[in-house]
């Protein structure tokens, strides 16, 4: 590693450390949210489906000098049924001259699968499409999710060439992505859902359910359609997957399914199992985890 990438990774995991400190989702805020740096462009609640609802938006995060910039595209968790875009980690790659977007997709309650994916879909799309005037390099565009976001990003990454879920607005437009990082994401929800059961949650109200709109053992086909590995080619982008080996909400064996397919595809992917790590919280924000991150966006996108 050179030293000015070196410096580069320690100037952003401190920064990080500083300003990340929580990756929940904060309550809406119609200002630019705290840690954006100086001189930074913050262009809220962009529609990405023409006359859509606020489900359906995005913000925009630009760097204060330069142009062409690879992007990072956060997705937010919150079980498919809650959530939001605002105040989302990694604005200090912002500095670093990487573009952050930051979306909202339908919930659960108004909507089953696959319109989550249909949305983030419509999202990257929207964000391709529009790249030139934003400074945006359409070919450098990643994504990065926690709990739901993982499964959404994970999905993202191996759909790329999947055409039914392309629907829409700029569907002349490629959804595919350049790399992935998915942390602690659920991967095969019939799995995932017994897991909910073994926890005494009622199986038809566990979050996979209300996902795929009915229990997960009497609809396994739905739920399969929502299994990221179904759909993995040899041709994927580059993954990273972050999950703590204490996660009491989404197993680590779902992580750990993933991988293996992936791996067994050919497709480039680490698995970073988080020591101590739950389902996000501070083992995330280690020095260890952040190099890790960093790293890899700059590997694949710069």
């Amino acid at each position: 590693m050179s030293v000015t990438m070196k410096s580069s990774r320690i100037a952003f995991c401190l920064a990080a450390l500083l300003a990340w400190s929580s990756f929940a989702v904060d309550s809406p805020s119609p200002t630019a949210p705290p840690g954006l740096p100086a001189g930074a462009k913050f262009l809220p609640n962009i529609k990405y489906v023409a006359g859509g609802s606020e489900r359906q938006e995005l913000d925009l995060y630009l760097p204060a000098t330069g142009t062409n910039w690879p992007l990072i595209v956060w997705i937010h968790g919150g079980g498919w049924t809650e959530g939001s875009k605002e105040n989302p980690p990694g604005l200090r790659f912002l500095i670093h001259g990487f573009a952050l977007a930051s979306l909202n997709y339908r919930l659960s309650q108004d909507a089953i699968f696959p319109a989550q994916l249909l949305d983030c879909k419509s999202a990257i799309r929207w964000l391709r499409a529009h790249a030139a005037e934003n400074g945006i390099d359409p070919n450098h565009i990643g994504v990065w999710g926690a709990s739901a976001g993982g499964h959404l990003v994970a999905l993202l990454g191996t759909t790329g060439d999947v055409k039914e879920f392309d629907q829409g607005e700029n569907v002349g437009v490629s959804s595919r992505v350049e790399a992935v990082c998915d942390w602690f994401g659920p991967t095969d929800l019939v799995q995932l859902a017994k897991s909910f059961a073994t926890n005494k949650q009622d199986e038809a109200d566990s979050p996979p359910s209300r996902l795929i709109g009915g229990a997960v053992s009497q609809n396994i086909e739905k739920a399969e359609r929502a299994n990221p590995i179904h759909y993995i080619t040899k041709d994927d982008p580059p993954f990273l997957i972050m999950h703590g080996d204490k996660d009491p909400v989404v197993p680590l064996e779902q992580s750990q399914l993933l991988a293996a397919a992936l791996q067994k595809a050919s497709v480039p992917v680490t698995l970073r199992v988080v020591p101590g790590g739950e389902h996000g919280g501070a083992a995330f924000r280690e020095r260890e985890e952040l190099d890790l991150l960093y790293d890899f966006f700059v590997k694949y996108l710069k």
